[in-house]
């Protein structure tokens, strides 16, 4: 996993051509180019690049994501999928964002602070 930079701190970067197998949990921001298959908790912002797959379950903070995910993903703030994004599983969010042509087969449940 490589660690950045950015203006808004500092964020793990899961690069393509990486696969991940367990359990990921991150206090910052992590953003997944290649594949997670596990559980990731992350206190911070995930984002899943297009060619992105993670196959597990999801908590974050927020979560912006145009690849693949397969496993439930519950946020306690903005869920974004992306024209891209392809997610198969149950959603709990604040709120959802989905562009068109992005795909979501599953539940959702728009939670307030307690639920999520």
């Amino acid at each position: 996993m490589k660690e950045t930079r950015s203006a808004g701190g500092t964020h793990n970067v899961i690069v393509g051509e990486t696969t991940i197998v367990g359990k990921v949990i991150a206090s910052q921001d992590i953003r997944i180019d290649g594949e997670l298959e596990g559980r990731l908790e992350c206190q911070g912002r995930v984002i899943v690049g297009a060619n992105g797959r993670i196959k597990g379950d999801v908590i974050a903070g927020s979560a912006d994501i145009a690849g693949r995910v397969i496993g439930n993903v519950a946020v306690s703030g903005t869920l974004t999928l992306k024209a891209s994004a392809r997610l198969d599983g149950d959603v709990s969010a604040r709120r959802l964002s989905i562009e068109p042509t992005a795909s979501l087969n599953g539940k959702c449940i728009m939670a307030d602070d307690s639920d999520v």
